[in-house]
């Protein structure tokens, strides 16, 4: 991911949003279609390959970077590694405390999109936030892995077209 946002950094400024948000669909579209036929074919197996990995991670990294998308990328590799739906949550959480923090030089220093106004919205939001990880803390545990599973495909796609038709 680290690659990705750096990637991210250079190209993103400049980058046309309409051929970015096509890409990205498409993208992520594509590789929803891949988990679906894995789960329907009651395929147990997990990608083992340094590509996947690697490949998901340069995506995920660039999207985050340029348009706050690495979700769908990171869902899709949770996935494709069956995390049970804590680990899935735990990891994600992790992940993108420490990918902001990285990011949040780039925005400041390169990219200039961070201001004083910018930051007092974001701390206005705080208690929202809180509010959001109390009730996804509930969610979670009331739904099985299996319905979980399902949830995080449907919404990932739900987002994909969220990206298209914004």
């Amino acid at each position: 991911m680290v690659m990705g946002i750096l990637i991210g950094v250079v190209i993103g400024k400049d980058m046309p949003e309409h051929q970015f948000k096509i890409g990205m669909v498409l993208l992520i579209i594509i590789s929803l279609a891949i988990i679906v036929y894995w789960d329907r074919r009651k395929s147990q197996t997990v990608p083992t390959h340094w590509s996947f990995a690697g490949g998901t991670g340069v995506l995920a990294g660039i999207s985050t970077m340029v348009g706050n998308l690495a979700g769908a990328f990171t869902n899709l590799f949770f996935l494709a590694m069956r995390l049970p739906k804590n680990e899935f949550v735990g990891t994600a959480a992790w992940l993108f405390l420490l990918t902001n923090l990285f990011k949040l030089p780039f925005h400041a220093l390169v990219w200039k999109t961070i201001s004083t106004e910018s930051l007092l919205l974001n701390l206005r939001l705080l208690p929202a936030m809180g509010i959001g990880l109390w009730v996804g803390v509930q969610l979670v545990k009331r739904i099985n892995q299996k319905q979980y599973r399902r949830f995080i495909i449907i919404v990932t796609f739900i987002g994909a077209l969220a990206i298209l038709f914004r």
